[in-house]
C-alpha cells in the first residue's frame, strides 16, 4: 500500500477512505481482543476478572507511551518524506526503534517495581495484588515487543499503510482465541499458567505480529537507505522523537485522569450508576472507532504534506475529515439515542444499571458530533509538529474544565446524576468551538507565512 498511495498528490477523499477504513477495522478487532481476554479471565475465576480490571490503569502506561512513540515516528518520518529527505526518513526509522527499546526498559522497570504499590492504593488485598502481578509482570517483561511493534507501525503509517497493522490486529484476535486456553489451562507439554497464561498469550501473539511488521518495513521504499550504521544512537534525532512523543504521552495520561474525574462524581450516586456508565462507555467507544482512525489518517497524510509545504492540502484534509467524522457521529448519535435501552441491556440485566447507562448514552449521542474536532485536531497538531497543543487541549477538555464545572454543578448547585452528563455535553461543545476558532486562526497564520 505504501508504494501505491501518494499522500501528497492523490485526492484527499480517496486517501481518507483508504487510510481510515483499515485503521477502523484494526481498532475494532483490538476491542474484540480485549473482550476475549475478559471472557477467558471469567473462566479462571471472578477474582481473575477483578485482577484484570485493576491491572488496566497500569497497563494504560504502556498504551500511553506506545501512542506517543507511534505518533512521533509517524510525524517525523512523514515530514521527512514530504521534504524528499528519504535518507533522514530512514534514519528516523532506525532511531525510532532504538528510542522505543530504551523507553520500554524504563516503562518495564517502573511497572514491575511500582505495580504492587498502585494496586494497594486501589484497595486490593495481598491475594488480589499477587494475582494482578502474575498478569502484569509478564506484560511488562514484554514491553519491548509492544514498543518496537508500535514504532514499526508508525513507519508504515507515515507512508499511508494502515493495512499491515490491521492485519496484525485481526490475526492477533484469532490467535488469542487459540493461545488463551492453551496457556491458561495447559495442553500436552504446555503447563497451565493460570492468569499468567493470558499475558503469555498476548506476548506470543504480539511477537508474531512484530516479525510481520519487520517484514513489511523491510519491503518498503525506506529500506533502500536503511543500513546497519543507522541503528547507532544519534542523540539529536532521539531528542526530536522524544520532544514529539512526550506531549502525546501526557495527553493520553490525561485521558485516564479525565475518566477518573468523571467516575469520581458518578460514584457519588452508587455502584449501579457506575456500572451503567461503564456499560454505556463500551458502546460509545465502539461507535468512536472510525473517528479515532481519522486521527491516524490526518497524522499520516498531513505529516507528508506539511513536509512538502502543501498547506492547502492540509487544510482540505482537516475539513474533509471533520465533515466525515461529524456526519458519521450524527448518524451514530441517532442510532444510539433511539436504541440506548437495548444497547445497554446487552452488557447488564440490572434495571437500575440499565436506566443509568441509558441516561448517559442519550446525552452522549448529542456530544458525538463535536468529538471529531478533538481527535482530528490532535492528529493535525502532531502532523505539523506542534504536539504541545494536543497536551493543552487534553488538560483543558479532560481535567481542568470538567473538574471545576462538575464540582460546581454537583456540590454547589446540588445537581443530579443526569446533570453530570449535561455538564460534560456543555463543556465539550464550548471547548470544541474554541478549538475550531483556534484552528481557523492557525490556518490563517500558516497561510500568511506561506
Amino acid at each position: 500500500m505504501s508504494n501505491q498511495l501518494k499522500l501528497t498528490k492523490d485526492p484527499i477523499w480517496e486517501l481518507l477512505r483508504k487510510v481510515t477504513i483499515p485503521a477502523s477495522i484494526g481498532s475494532l478487532f483490538q476491542t474484540f481482543y480485549n473482550l476475549v481476554d475478559t471472557w477467558f479471565a471469567g473462566k479462571i475465576s471472578a477474582q481473575a476478572i477483578s485482577a484484570i480490571a485493576k491491572s488496566f490503569p497500569l497497563y494504560f502506561l504502556i498504551i500511553a507511551v506506545g501512542v506517543g512513540v507511534g505518533a512521533s515516528t509517524n510525524a517525523l518520518i512523514g515530514n521527512s518524506i514530504g521534504e524528499k529527505k528519504i535518507n533522514k526518513a530512514s534514519l528516523y526509522v532506525a532511531q525510532s526503534v532504538i528510542f522505543a527499546f530504551f523507553v520500554s526498559i524504563l516503562v518495564a522497570f517502573l511497572g514491575i517495581n511500582t505495580s504492587a504499590f498502585f494496586l494497594s492504593v486501589m484497595g486490593s488485598d495481598v491475594a488480589s495484588i499477587n494475582l494482578s502481578k502474575d498478569y502484569l509482570d509478564v506484560i511488562f517483561y514484554g514491553t519491548a515487543i509492544f514498543m518496537v511493534q508500535i514504532s514499526l507501525n508508525g513507519t508504515l503509517n507515515a507512508q499511508g499503510d494502515t493495512k499491515s497493522y490491521r492485519n496484525v490486529l485481526i490475526a492477533g484476535f484469532f490467535l488469542n482465541i487459540v493461545l488463551n486456553p492453551l496457556f491458561i489451562f495447559g495442553y500436552g507439554f504446555v503447563p497451565a499458567f493460570g492468569i499468567s497464561g493470558l499475558a503469555i498469550a498476548t506476548v506470543v501473539a504480539q511477537s508474531l505480529g512484530l516479525f510481520y511488521l519487520i517484514y513489511k518495513v523491510n519491503s518498503c521504499k525506506l529500506r533502500n537507505y536503511l543500513k546497519l550504521e543507522c541503528f547507532i544512537p544519534k542523540i539529536q534525532l532521539i531528542k526530536d522523537l522524544a520532544s514529539q512523543a512526550f506531549p502525546i504521552v501526557f495527553s493520553m495520561l490525561f485521558i485516564g485522569i479525565g475518566i477518573f474525574v468523571i467516575l469520581y462524581f458518578i460514584g457519588k450516586f452508587g455502584e449501579l450508576a457506575t456500572a451503567g456508565y461503564g456499560a454505556a462507555l463500551r458502546i460509545e467507544q465502539v461507535f468512536l472507532l472510525p473517528v479515532i482512525a481519522l486521527n491516524t489518517a490526518v497524522l499520516s497524510i498531513g505529516g507528508q504534506n506539511f513536509g512538502a509545504k502543501k498547506f492547502s492540502r492540509i487544510q482540505e484534509l482537516y475539513f474533509n475529515a471533520l465533515k466525515f467524522g461529524s456526519g458519521f457521529m450524527t448518524i451514530a448519535g441517532l442510532i444510539i439515542y433511539f436504541n440506548a435501552h437495548f444497547l445497554v441491556s446487552l452488557f447488564t440485566q440490572n434495571p437500575v444499571a440499565i436506566e443509568h447507562g441509558e441516561i448517559y448514552l442519550k446525552v452522549a449521542a448529542m456530544i458525538g458530533p463535536i468529538y471529531p474536532v478533538f481527535f482530528i485536531s490532535s492528529g493535525l497538531f502532531q502532523a505539523i509538529k506542534k504536539p504541545i497543543y494536543s497536551l493543552y487541549m487534553s488538560i483543558l477538555r479532560l481535567t481542568a474544565i470538567p473538574f471545576i464545572a462538575l464540582w460546581y454543578v454537583i456540590n454547589i448547585r446540588k445537581g443530579d446524576y443526569v446533570d453530570i452528563f449535561y455538564t460534560i455535553l456543555t463543556t465539550n461543545w464550548i471547548m470544541g468551538l474554541v478549538v475550531l476558532v483556534f484552528i481557523f486562526s492557525l490556518f490563517k497564520k500558516i497561510s500568511n507565512q506561506k
